[in-house]
């Protein structure tokens, strides 16, 4: 055996040992780091626009066609789409986790193209974008001036500085999906037209139209002399034609027409020209005071963490050319976290070590034997880099906790070795020939533990979708650094047992230390150990008891699983927080930046806050342009600054909402941001309310209220709320078209004059800067500022007439919804919530699907982002649970060659299960992700604990012909100071996990809990448990063959069966 030849040539052992720590140290650089392994569902988004545009227009013509033919491309798992009164549409399209982004994005381009044809003419002149983005922003860049700048550097400058000098530069970072500016002000040619002065001229929004179209126009007027030419021609000139306008006052000096006495009426005398913003409907604050804000969005399946550290170090490249007073900040950047929480992972990785290699110290009470274990431990760890790396996974929180949980399971084989190997030695034999003896004796152990560890895992490696990936890693991981183990445990710790082991002097008849402190250590252990076997004396013999422990046992596992409230992930303090704030309808947005400067100035207030970003015009929960909305982003100290529990990321946003309370001219709300990136924009659940027969909004919107109404009174929820608006004040403008015909006025000019003077028309395109921006005509803010104005819009008839609009169009009242959302194909409502303290999300939302059953006939819904996941996290939980114990059965029938003694092994199992629940029951735990992860690792340790001592239990009954009763006590005796010693050390491993502070602690403590608990209860109960299972089961397999289960029966074949 393998074993054998390193104790005999123990460089052998050690060459293989030196090379998995190589082959680990050279992949640990190479690996990317991040917060979560790559789950991120890919997702595609589909973008155009349709100037003019209301929402109900968007959605019949350019959402019901495109959504009609992205529908069921393959790998879809939901898509949802929002078409809005600015004339956008935005179509998301999320895949199944682990599909290729790349085919998602060729597959919905090629849908898009197909739909094409039924779309509006002016859509298809600007085109429908299709790109994979990540639906969060990674991080942001806040360009703004200093304190006492030059007063050029305003907010139209800034906007365009970074549009046209930093977006471009950040967007080629390798990894940047898109660079978008929140509340984007390019540069445009705004012709600001003076109706009154038109009138007054004769000139009409078409005129100046048309001119400008005429007269800024790129020419290629070609060349003189260019080929085929004459024979003797000599030379070839281009003759360049200035076509395209560049300035403000070339565009104030077209001419729109010759005057009678020969003058020339100039677009300046009818309208202002100014270089000015594109869009006013939104703008960014920083502190209160102007900002852009440039959020960088990364592509699905690149590494954040090497993304940030590109973006920057290209930023400060970027900086040097900057002109005096202007900067450019990174305040928010989502790997702050991710760097945080990961180091907060590798000090708790340093401290579990150090606590372990102390325990083995205290147990074995000598230095060489400790040495041992404390060299398997980064051989095991250190290789399984090298693993992670050529499976192409990352260095994340999944699997750094497996890591963690892994060093008290490695350290298990390489303890049960030396342990073994030192008992032989102080009985009087020889360190090579004990070594020899003992791998023997331990190598069926060793390897029975590691395969049934491994049988736990292979189904979990399996499992499908987003959660999946996240046992898959975490599968992987811990496999792997075992398995390493278990080649450590059967190579190099024999051959370093043979050669540092020596007999200890001053030793009792059992070869443990009699003075001292290890002295009375082991006198306790020895008080400990007689208890434990007394205890099974007396209850080996009374087969009842097992049987009533294991019905005692499941039920209470029944009831704790019940008890326990579920969850998906838990929420983190991340160091910022989201703020949606929200004023009445169709406010305007002179109204809302006031209310966003007062909650700012209160916001800046509180202890802990350290910035603020927010942008006017942009509401958050429906990824919408908004006049009466605006985002904030609330930026917290670091998180060392922040250790009293006060300073929390939920104390102060607990704190903020009550100070909103104050607040009359607008409805706040602060929101955590999701625990897992690309499954929304806010935490809390996520609820679709769809119309599936395709009703009105109306009536889809007062469902909505009657639903929320119910929920809002339901104990599990906090609140439950929407942003949707679907009676905001609109106007309708009726045209009596009849009186067109009349007047000989064609429906075409009246169109273009309204949509000229109000809405603004898109003309044609300049150059300057080295970018291409657009000339906008639109009637100057006097002149639309109520609907008075359609006296002063005057349109031309055929017979070169100019009619007041309102001679034949008038303005009625009316409500309408600000955009329309639709999912799945159906007409839907976003419902947002969170649940209130002392519930989990799960109870929140049994709640909502409680209160949804009094919809309406034709009414449904559909869960989506987190809370999709959530759901089918639990759904498969249950099947992971029992698919881990099929196959941990499977093997140890394989390696017992019987089908009752794995039984006695995994009766153990609920025992661990029992306690890790109790204690996340008795701490107001939920049951979720990393819960269920904890419970897979359970069945495993449980598992490998009950085998230690029903291993040797078998032997004292096969090979040394002990009675029942008398194998299950010599296991008890034997065993006892072995399975401590690993449980303690595998205990004390992860203790730093459950008291863990700061970034990414909820998560430590919510996989820590479970799995303390469930060891503690596995060491006090399975210890004196499993030795009285082993003898019902060993007991009933002796009466089934015929033995009536009786202590002195042959066991010559007590493994067959």
């Amino acid at each position: 055996m393998i074993s054998a030849f390193s104790i005999r040539r123990p460089r052998f052992a050690f060459v293989i040992s030196i090379l998995i720590t190589l082959a680990g140290l050279l992949a640990l650089p190479l690996l990317p780091v991040a917060q979560f392994p790559d789950i991120t569902p890919p997702t595609v988004q589909v973008q155009t626009v349709y100037p003019g545009a209301s929402a109900e227009v968007m959605r019949d013509s350019v959402a019901v066609p495109l959504e009609a033919a992205v529908n069921g491309v393959e790998g879809m798992k939901y898509m949802s789409s929002v078409s809005s009164n600015d004339g956008t549409y935005a179509l998301r399209v999320v895949f199944e986790s682990g599909y290729d982004g790349d085919i998602a994005q060729v597959n919905v381009q090629n849908r898009v193209q197909e739909a094409l044809p039924q779309l509006p003419e002016e859509v298809k002149r600007g085109g429908v974008k299709v790109r994979k983005k990540s639906t969060d922003m990674l991080l942001i860049v806040n360009i703004f001036a200093e304190e006492g700048a030059s007063e050029a550097l305003d907010d139209l400058f800034l906007a365009n500085y970074g549009e046209i000098f930093i977006k471009d530069e950040l967007a080629r970072v390798n990894g940047v999906s898109e660079v978008q500016i929140l509340g984007a002000q390019d540069y445009a040619m705004r012709v600001w037209l003076n109706p009154d002065q038109m009138a007054a001229l004769n000139v009409t929004a078409q005129d100046v139209i048309q001119a400008i179209r005429a007269q800024n126009v790129q020419v290629a007027a070609g060349k003189i002399g260019a080929a085929p030419a004459k024979e003797d021609q000599k030379f070839e000139y281009a003759v360049i034609v200035r076509g395209r306008l560049a300035k403000e006052e070339e565009f104030a000096n077209i001419s729109i027409r010759s005057r009678a006495d020969g003058s020339i009426l100039r677009l300046g005398d009818v309208a202002r020209v100014e270089l000015g913003s594109r869009y006013y409907g939104a703008f960014g604050l920083l502190d209160g005071q102007p900002s852009t804000v440039m959020g960088i969005f990364q592509l699905p399946e690149a590494n954040a963490v090497n993304v940030s550290q590109d973006i920057h170090a290209r930023l400060d490249d970027l900086r040097q050319r900057f002109p005096e007073g202007l900067r450019a900040e990174i305040l928010y950047d989502t790997t702050q976290f991710v760097e945080a929480s990961i180091n907060e992972v590798v000090e708790t990785l340093i401290i579990a070590m150090i606590l372990v290699i102390i325990v083995v110290f205290v147990f074995l009470q000598d230095w060489r034997a400790t040495l041992i274990p404390a060299i398997a431990i980064p051989v095991s760890l250190i290789g399984t880099f090298a693993a992670m790396y050529a499976l192409g996974m990352t260095i994340n929180t999944v699997t750094l906790f497996a890591l963690i949980l892994a060093i008290g399971i490695v350290v298990d084989d390489a303890v049960i070795v030396v342990e073994n190997t030192q008992r032989l030695i102080q009985e009087g034999m020889a360190p090579k020939g004990a070594a020899l003896k003992s791998m023997n004796e331990v190598t069926g152990p060793v390897i029975a533990t590691t395969a049934v560890l491994l049988a736990v895992f292979v189904p979990v490696m399996l499992m499908p979708g987003l959660t999946g990936k996240m046992y898959q890693q975490f599968a992987i991981t811990i496999s792997v650094s075992v398995l390493i183990s278990s080649i450590n445990a059967l190579t190099l710790s024999p051959a370093l047992c043979s050669l540092l082991l020596r007999k200890q002097e001053g030793t009792g008849e059992e070869g443990q230390k009699t003075g001292g402190v290890f002295g009375f250590f082991n006198r306790l252990l020895e008080v400990l150990s007689r208890t434990y076997t007394g205890i099974v004396a007396f209850f080996v013999g009374i087969p009842l008891l097992g049987l009533a422990t294991i019905a005692g046992v499941a039920l209470l596992c029944w009831y704790l699983f019940s008890a326990v409230p579920t969850g998906f992930v838990p929420d983190e303090d991340k160091g910022y927080f989201m703020m949606h704030v929200q004023l009445p309808d169709a406010a305007s947005i002179e109204r809302t930046e006031p209310v966003v400067d007062l909650i700012t100035e209160k916001v800046l207030e509180q202890d802990g806050v350290a910035h603020i970003i927010a942008v006017p015009g942009y509401n958050l929960l429906s990824n919408t342009l908004a006049s009466n909305a605006a985002l904030m982003i609330v930026l917290l100290h670091p998180w060392e600054e922040r250790t009293n529990p006060e300073l929390f990321q939920q104390a102060i946003m607990q704190r903020v909402q009550k100070q909103m309370g104050a607040i009359t001219s607008a409805s706040v709300g602060a929101f955590p941001v999701p625990a897992l990136p690309g499954l929304g924009a806010v935490g809390g659940f996520s609820f679709i309310l769809e119309d599936l027969q395709g009703g009105s909004i109306t009536a889809l919107a007062e469902a909505m209220k009657e639903l929320l109404e119910a929920a809002n009174q339901r104990p599990e929820i906090a609140t439950a709320y929407t942003t949707y608006q679907s009676a905001t004040p609109q106007l309708r403008l009726v045209i009596d078209k009849d009186r067109t015909h009349t007047l000989d006025l064609p429906l075409e000019n009246v169109y273009t004059t309204l949509q000229a003077y109000l809405g603004g028309i898109y003309v044609n395109d300049f150059n300057r800067f080295g970018k291409v921006f657009r000339v906008l005509v639109q009637a100057d803010a006097q002149f639309r500022s109520d609907e008075a104005v359609l006296s002063g819009f005057f349109v031309r008839n055929r017979g070169g007439e100019l009619v007041p609009m309102n001679a034949l169009a008038q303005f009625e009242p009316m409500v309408g919804p600000l955009s329309i959302n639709r999912y799945n194909l159906y007409n839907s409502i976003n419902i947002n919530g969170s649940q209130a303290p002392g519930y989990s999300s799960g109870d929140a939302m049994r709640a909502m699907e409680e209160v949804a059953e009094q919809l309406p006939q034709g009414y449904s819904f559909e869960w989506t982002g987190s809370s999709l996941e959530e759901i089918e996290a639990g759904n498969m939980a249950p099947i992971l649970f029992s698919l881990a114990l099929i196959f941990a059965y499977l093997f140890l029938v394989a390696q017992y060659e019987s089908w009752a003694i794995p039984v006695a092994v995994l009766l153990a199992v609920p025992i661990a299960i029992a306690g890790g629940m109790f204690a996340v029951w008795i701490m107001g735990g939920e049951n979720n992700l990393y819960t269920q992860i904890g419970v897979v690792l359970l069945i495993a340790m449980s598992a490998k604990t009950a085998i230690l001592m029903t291993e040797f239990a078998v032997v004292q009954r096969q090979e040394k012909g002990l009675s029942i009763t008398d194998s299950a006590l010599e296991a008890t005796r034997l065993r006892l100071r072995a399975v401590l010693m690993t449980a303690l050390s595998f205990v004390l491993g992860i203790f730093p996990l459950v008291i863990a502070t700061g970034a990414g602690a909820a998560s430590r403590v919510s996989l820590g809990l479970v799995v303390l608990g469930g060891m503690v209860a596995a060491s006090v109960f399975s210890t004196f448990l499993v030795p009285i299972y082993f003898a019902l089961v060993q007991r009933l397999r002796e009466w089934v063959k015929g033995g009536r289960g009786k202590d002195n029966v042959s066991v010559e074949k007590t493994l067959e069966t």
